[in-house]
């Protein structure tokens, strides 16, 4: 289990999130941390299969504003945040689960297993990050002032842009394109605001060296969004954590999904997770 020996106050509660429960209740947990923007089905649709095929219990929340669960009318918080998730878990009946992050949900994740140490058996940290970058900061300050004007289109257009690697965009049929583009304010997440906000403050440094769970961290190194010396920080900071690389954007489940998913499958088997 992680070991962070200062004592966490209580976060500020987030609303109970729509959760998908799923496989064999028998089996192994797994709790799934989505990325900023995203949602459950934009960013596992295909790997939440694969686990209950190998015989996995998964929980996969949506955040405040992303699938069914509700708008947050407040500020995100990151600890009230990674209690929500780990709050899915139990209730689903998870005494301990494997952590999956992607993106933003890789610090959900890290900020969960400092808060409760006692549930964590294994994380997989995929094109994360411990706090922002510069390049980072602007992309967000990008979709943040684009959201506020209400501007879909260029929304659409810089989430496209910021997401898949320029050989994958530039080989988008013209339908595919056409629906990477859609402006309908009703594709992204109601959410979106929110969650950007959280990613651009998010700090999870101090919460790195106490992770002593096995620990894979993938980093994406064609991704313009966040940089993979990004993943390999957290790889540097977390103790034994190993490390792999996937030449895709930030969307390996978009670019490469099958490399991504035999990734996490792999680790998980070898340590019995």
């Amino acid at each position: 289990m992680t070991q962070i020996p200062a004592a966490h106050a209580p976060a500020p509660a987030v609303p109970p999130l729509s959760t998908l429960v799923t496989g064999d209740p028998t089996g192994p947990g797994v709790l799934l941390a989505h990325g900023a923007t995203g949602s459950i089905q934009s960013n596992y649709g295909e790997l939440i299969p694969a686990l209950v095929a190998s015989g996995h219990r998964v929980v996969a929340p949506d955040y405040p504003g992303s699938g069914e669960t509700p708008r947050f009318t407040g500020p995100l918080e990151l600890d009230a945040l990674a209690d929500a998730l780990v709050a899915e878990a139990t209730a689903a009946g998870l005494e301990t689960f494997t952590l999956i992050g992607f993106s933003m949900g890789t610090a959900v994740s890290v900020r969960a297993a400092a808060r409760h140490p006692e549930r964590v058996r294994g994380i997989v940290l995929t094109a994360g990050l411990a706090k922002a970058d510069a390049r980072t900061t602007v992309w967000l300050d990008l979709w943040l002032s684009l959201l506020e004007r209400g501007d879909h289109a260029g929304f659409a257009r810089s989430r496209a842009l910021s997401g898949l690697s320029p050989e994958r965009f530039n080989a988008l049929s013209p339908a595919e394109l056409t629906a990477v583009l859609d402006p309908d304010p009703s594709l992204p997440p109601s959410g979106s605001a929110e969650q950007a906000a959280l990613v651009r403050t998010l700090d999870t440094t101090a919460d790195l060296s106490g992770i002593s769970v096995p620990t894979l961290v993938i980093a994406t190194t064609l991704d313009a969004l966040l940089h993979p010396d990004n993943s390999r920080y957290l790889a540097d900071h977390i103790p034994g954590a190993a490390y792999a690389e996937i030449a895709t954007g930030h969307l390996p489940m978009a670019e490469r999904p099958q490399e991504w998913q035999d990734l996490i499958q792999t680790f998980l088997a070898k340590h019995g997770l």
